[in-house]
């Protein structure tokens, strides 16, 4: 079964596009720009700021599919300048501290509006009692996980 959340953005219907698609135990979240409620951009200027917005709007868009931030895997920062990593890697850490998805931060050129400085995408799987599960530090030359039953 699928299905299509959107987050009321008027890029969905130009685009063609859904802020999240969720089927099944997937749930993959398109790219999420600084968008402030009234249209505009959030945190004009702001790395830290954008992030932040970037990720409450990934939230929203997961709790219509009725997942949470614990059930996210993986997330993907695209920043226009490489050098404010850690604005957007502290927003980041300050969401995920405990659950710890896989992260690539990436630099690309620019965004459809010149004022975002930042998009966040969000992978997500839905796994039985996942809130249960806790990190597992991998050692130097070793892995703690042997096979996907070990988690």
């Amino acid at each position: 079964m699928r299905a299509n959340i959107s987050s009321g953005s008027s890029f969905e219907s130009t685009a063609g596009f859904s802020r999240a698609v969720r089927i099944g135990d997937l749930l993959a979240v398109a790219g999420t720009a600084p968008v402030a409620a009234d249209g505009t951009v959030a945190a004009p200027g702001d790395v830290y700021g954008q992030t932040k917005r970037c990720l409450q709007i990934i939230s929203t868009a997961l709790s219509a599919a009725g997942l949470g931030m614990s059930d996210v895997i993986r997330t993907r920062i695209l920043l226009t300048d490489i050098q404010t990593w850690r604005d957007a890697a502290k927003a980041h850490r300050e969401l995920f501290a405990r659950f710890k998805p896989a992260c690539t931060f990436v630099e690309v050129s620019r965004f459809i509006e010149p004022g975002w400085l930042v998009e966040v995408e969000a992978d997500c799987v839905v796994l039985p009692n996942a809130s249960a599960l806790e990190p597992m530090p991998l050692g130097r030359n070793s892995s703690n996980v042997n096979s996907v039953s070990d988690l």
